[in-house]
């Protein structure tokens, strides 16, 4: 048979999403974060291991590979990631976008190659995925917005400090938040809600020293919408010697933001569920490859941590989950 004739059937077939060299009894599934860096992305790869780890006491197999950029700014990274495992011919891809817009080709070429994705944490302008997996994340905004708006007993002059542009998660906390007081907090005054800190932390230090720079004097309270964020503003408090006078009200549970809450420089912090957005997502997608229906949304829950509350039972269960080397 002419090998140029075996190359374009061999071509065909991958578009069509025939599943040459996949094991039929090992699942393999990826797994894209936004970034491989942050405490966030590692309790997510440890639930997905969990995931892994249950499904492989069954007679079905799985198998999962993950990668992801580096940085939470690198959206051509993670489209040749997600395009790479496409060529590879995976089963399934879990997948947490770092820009709501610039990945929905990558994932529509996916599913004309056979291959399904599942979205987690951040949503994604497609209807072509399996399910959504998220925090409720204008919720999670509404729920800063009110302790913010209690511990400054309903008056005073507040900042949001945004993330970064087509990040759907952030943009919807940030969103909820300045929604919230509007509706329910009138005496709280918003004297900057533009500025945008970056994927990273320095990036984001160096905005919240222009805003104290420019608004240190009126300022006093922040949240912050991501983990980059707090750690930032967080950093630039502390060299101002600001830290415990401006409230801070941070997103997502690091060491470094524990002990933030212990010695009160941060006053809050609205904390995900990431282990369970892993181990959920790759449960889901196991259930939907097996021809099982799925939920089109699935709501991983979020909590309000405080220095009040952050020694109680369920609270230490949620911020210290069970992350491995990995």
């Amino acid at each position: 048979m002419n090998k140029n004739f075996i190359l374009v059937l061999l071509s065909g077939c991958l578009l069509a999403g025939c599943n040459f060299g996949r094991d039929k009894n090992t699942y393999h599934i990826a797994v894209i974060p936004k970034g491989t860096t942050l405490e966030f992305w590692k309790s997510v790869h440890a639930g997905a291991l969990k995931a892994e780890e249950e499904q492989n006491r069954q007679t079905q197999k799985v198998r999962i590979t993950w990668k992801g950029p580096i940085r939470e700014d690198d959206r051509e990274q993670q489209i040749q990631v997600v395009e790479g495992f496409v060529s590879q011919g995976v089963h399934a891809i879990v997948l947490a976008p770092l820009d709501s817009r610039a990945l929905v080709r990558p994932v529509e070429e996916a599913k004309q190659a056979g291959i399904p994705t599942l979205i987690i944490d951040s949503a994604l302008d497609s209807r072509n995925t399996v399910s959504y997996i998220a925090t409720d994340n204008f919720r999670s905004g509404e729920i800063a917005a009110g302790h913010l708006s209690s511990l400054l007993f309903g008056n005073g002059k507040v900042v949001l400090l945004r993330y970064q542009e087509g990040s759907a998660s952030t943009a919807a906390r940030e969103e909820g938040f300045l929604s919230k007081l509007k509706a329910n907090h009138p005496g709280i005054t918003v004297l900057s809600s533009d500025q945008y800190a970056g994927a990273g932390r320095e990036t984001a230090k160096r905005a919240a020293e222009n805003l104290l720079q420019r608004l240190g004097n009126e300022m006093q309270g922040i949240f912050c919408p991501n983990e980059t964020t707090t750690a930032g503003v967080l950093l630039a408090l502390q060299d101002a010697q600001k830290a415990g006078k401006v409230i801070l009200i941070g997103f997502d549970a690091t060491t470094a933001f524990l002990e933030g809450l212990r010695n009160r420089h941060i006053h809050g912090l609205v904390v995900q569920n990431p282990f369970k957005m892993g181990y959920l997502g790759v449960k889901t997608m196991i259930d939907h490859l097996q021809g099982k229906t799925v939920a089109d949304r699935i709501d991983t829950g979020v909590v309000m941590v405080t220095p009040e509350n952050m020694n109680s039972p369920d609270i230490q269960e949620l911020i210290h989950p069970p992350i491995h080397d990995q």
